[in-house]
């Protein structure tokens, strides 16, 4: 089997699980810890990519950084780059995925830890940052844990939106779950079967770690 495949996808889930915690984290804070004007349609969009067809998200996406977009003109005219059938355009369609996952776990955690906490930390002149990593995390980290592996799973084995954006080359764009797509289309059910029980495996392994470094690090 060439693990070429399998590499790219841990690659894309990594990175896109990195950019899902520096932006889902903030936002799942924002909405645990705050009433604001707008508030519920920040809420609901968050679910909107776990809600739409992966083909819809896709093409949305397509439309926002292809090379006739704004975004996209503005990428290939100043840097000479197009996220379209690269690898990095997995890396936003697996971002767009995976983190609401992380943002509605990571949301209850923090909705979960009890404001007197914060407050009597707030009373002793603690700033809000100290409190958040002394008083909050400490107390959400769990959950907040278990929100990345949803996410790290969910990039993992992100399919239509990655097809549509990054399209399907092997060795630069084709993931797992585009190369079990491609088995199966040239009816290589053998290959297909390999390539799906190598990513139930690394998957379940991944999960099974999290959750292992959660029970700090009982099984």
């Amino acid at each position: 089997m060439d693990i070429t495949a399998l590499r790219l996808s841990l690659q894309i889930a990594s990175v896109s699980t990195v950019l899902a915690i520096i932006i889902g984290v903030p936002v799942a804070l924002l909405l645990a810890r705050f009433r604001f004007r707008g508030r519920g349609i920040i809420s609901a969009l968050v679910l909107v990519p776990m809600l739409l067809p992966p083909s819809v998200m896709g093409f949305y996406l397509l439309q926002l950084v292809g090379r006739q977009s704004p975004v996209g003109s503005v990428l290939e005219s100043m840097f000479g780059f197009s996220l379209v059938f690269h690898w990095s355009g997995a890396v936003l369609a697996a971002f767009v995925a995976s983190t609401p996952f992380l943002i509605r776990t990571a949301q209850a955690g923090f909705e979960s830890v009890d404001p007197r906490y914060e407050e009597a930390a707030r009373t002793l002149g603690r700033s809000d940052l100290a409190i958040f990593w002394t008083v909050t995390m400490p107390l959400a980290w769990k959950t907040l844990l278990a929100g990345v592996a949803l996410a790290l799973a969910r990039a993992m084995g992100e399919f239509g939106a990655t097809l549509m954006v990054a399209g399907n080359i092997p060795g630069r764009t084709q993931t797992m779950s585009i190369a079990i797509y491609d088995a199966v289309q040239a009816n290589r059910l053998n290959d297909a079967h390999v390539l799906a029980l190598t990513l139930t495996l690394v998957t379940l392994g991944l999960l099974v770690g999290v959750g292992t470094l959660a029970r700090g690090g009982k099984w």
